[in-house]
């Protein structure tokens, strides 16, 4: 298990020191979710993040991102020292950790209630803490922060339960049976238990109606069947189940059951480094994801969760511009994303500030985002339903937009904040976009002007080769006419552009292992991106670092760094979006684009161990 959070002690404006805070580290947390929200849980039993009532809501609790000032929900059982270990109940999103003492032991069982189909049921966390052996004291706190931590709440005491009120703001009511002390913006509780007792807790809105344990219970019981119930729908029986299903959890929790999107990370603020300022918002939906995680859902046997996805994407092309332009990412609703903005009021995780909310690379011009989206539009039409009449018409809309704009400079993968640049995997993926166009054109009998879009896409193919391969380095390179690598190369063969085993990749893949890559772990670059302080390596890349070792047969390095990076991961098998060079875990948190890379590079190496050959699915 990853280490306990620090207790560090707080200096005030005078130099005095306050009370203790406590720091706790992104991999001491677990995640729990409703497939409208989500909430970190940490180690110490506090839940130090959670947006209200969705994803994309201003958060109630961010502890996690200011100690002080964040908001926290804290169950603490007080026990000497006791060992701690966290675990979800198996194939389930219901998170319990555990306080083993030597006179005593407890645990806390941690949820959301998710048992309804359409997506329309309240936002419900429950809390249930029991003594196992023993007796234990139990301290409680529970201190929202309204609108990211701006606004602190009114208390009420009402019988069996606390309401926390903000103008402006939901009304929150916190119920169990336990005897509330009313404190500034928040109530604190103590309660003692011997073994078998326990008490339950939930916060909901306080118009709801209330729910007794009993009822509570029931919940509880049908959302575990129901995580169950999904998890088992998994056609995955390789050698690393464990770690798979985790990941394929993670992406139904990042998931809303109410539009079908998946965002990309369930946090904002999580920085890439400690103390530095590349923090941002990742609760929203990418473009750039969707290839693969319509790809990881299907190969899971998710075709419920494909389908989804792939209406929400088809929607995106169907809504385009008139001109066929996309966004580079869109709210889980679909609709615009917020300007940045920066909370100037919050510490920062370890000091990283400024804590930013929205998300201004929305306005980038990123050229790869029409590759992602056709590549798993073409996939969800294969494998899934066919493409409407009038989504296939949006669709040719955005490739003529790729014909058009694909020779432009753009920000890149990376969003990079500065001047436009020709970037190789741009290129690369205005090629897919309109290489996957043609092949669902022919497969479906679609009308499509072949001869154009065949042209074009051909010119893409020869740009790549001519101006893109650096003969003095003896390798592709990031951009044209330049000498660096960039780890988003490693999508050449995953796409199907260049063969896993071709000379001139081979090349790159080898100067990728030797410049860009540290104990399996791959930074995306080594060049000046404008933005003071250090980035770790990026997780995603070392997975698709290992798919590419795997499918060009060298497959005992590619299983070793694999089983390396599964080491990598936290307690639960989480990930976040980088990592450190210790292989701590930074960045927002927990990270699909992590996850759908391990799914993948997971199913590609169990197939060739299993003896099948070069078969490549899908083609």
């Amino acid at each position: 298990m990853a280490a306990g959070p620090k207790a560090r002690a707080a200096t005030s404006k005078t130099g005095a020191k306050t009370k203790p805070r406590t720091e706790r580290d992104i991999a001491d947390h677990g995640v729990i979710g409703n497939l409208a929200t989500v909430a970190l849980v940490a180690c110490d039993g506090a839940i130090d993040y959670m947006c209200w009532p969705n994803l994309d809501s201003p958060s109630i609790f961010a502890g996690v991102l200011d100690a002080d000032k964040g908001g926290v929900f804290e169950l603490s059982p007080q026990i000497d020292e006791p060992r701690v270990v966290q675990m979800y109940l198996p194939d389930t999103n219901v998170l319990l950790t555990r306080w083993m003492g030597s006179d005593a032991s407890a645990e806390i069982t941690d949820l959301m209630i998710d048992t309804d189909d359409a997506g329309e049921a309240p936002t419900r966390l429950v809390r249930r803490v029991t003594v196992t052996r023993g007796k234990a004291t139990i301290r409680l706190r529970c201190a929202p922060r309204y609108d990211y931590a701006r606004v602190v709440p009114s208390v009420a005491i009402k019988t069996g339960c606390a309401v926390f009120s903000g103008k402006g703001n939901p009304s929150l009511r916190l119920g169990g049976d336990v005897d509330f002390v009313k404190g500034e913006g928040e109530v604190t509780a103590i309660v003692t238990l011997r073994a078998g007792q326990s008490v339950t807790l939930m916060l909901d809105e306080a118009h709801e109606e209330p729910l007794d344990a009993d009822a509570i219970g029931r919940l509880i019981d049908a959302t575990i069947a129901r995580w169950r119930a999904w998890a088992g729908q998994s056609t995955y029986k390789g050698r690393w189940r464990d770690a798979v299903t985790r990941s394929a959890l993670v992406l139904k929790l990042l998931t809303s059951r109410r539009h079908g999107s998946i965002a990309a990370a369930g946090t904002f603020g999580l920085p890439e480094a400690r103390g530095g300022i590349r923090n941002w918002d990742y609760r929203a939906a990418w473009i750039r994801d969707s290839s693969f995680s319509i790809y990881a859902l299907m190969r899971l046997g998710y075709h419920n969760e494909a389908k989804d996805f792939y209406r929400w994407l088809g929607d995106r092309a169907l809504h385009a511009s008139k001109g066929g332009q996309l966004q580079v990412m869109y709210a889980l609703d679909g609709g615009e994303i917020a300007p940045e903005r920066t909370l100037g009021h919050l510490a920062g995780y370890g000091g990283a500030a400024p804590v930013r909310i929205g998300n201004d690379a929305v306005t980038q011009l990123q050229l790869d985002i029409y590759g992602e989206l056709m590549d798993s539009i073409y996939l969800s039409n294969k494998y899934g339903e066919a493409i409407s009449h009038d989504r296939w018409l949006g669709v040719c809309r955005v490739i003529d937009y790729v014909c058009r704009h694909w020779k432009e400079a753009d920000a890149g993968i990376w969003e990079v904040r500065g001047p436009p640049r020709h970037h190789l995997h741009s290129r690369l993926m205005c090629w897919v976009a309109i290489d996957r166009a043609i092949r669902l054109a022919s497969k479906r009998s679609l009308a499509a002007p072949f001869t154009r879009w065949i042209k074009v896409r051909n010119a893409i193919h020869d740009d790549i080769w001519c101006n893109f391969w650096n003969e003095k380095a003896g390798h592709f390179v990031e951009e044209r006419g330049g000498k660096d690598l960039d780890a988003a190369l490693l999508l050449m063969p995953l796409v199907r552009f260049v063969g896993a085993t071709d000379p001139r990749w081979l090349a790159t893949l080898d100067a990728i292992g030797t410049r860009l890559t540290d104990d399996g772990m791959v930074f995306r670059y080594k060049r000046d991106d404008g933005l003071p302080g250090k980035e770790g390596a990026f997780s995603a890349c070392s997975f698709w670092y290992v798919e590419c070792l795997a499918r060009a047969g060298r497959m005992d390095e590619a299983r070793m760094i694999f089983e390396k990076l599964l080491r990598y991961a936290n307690h639960l098998h989480l990930y976040a979006e980088e990592f450190d060079q210790r292989a701590g875990l930074t960045g927002n948190f927990p990270q699909g684009f992590t996850h759908l890379a391990l799914v993948s590079a997971a199913f590609y190496i169990d197939r060739e161990l299993a003896g099948h050959g070069q078969r490549d699915w899908p083609a």
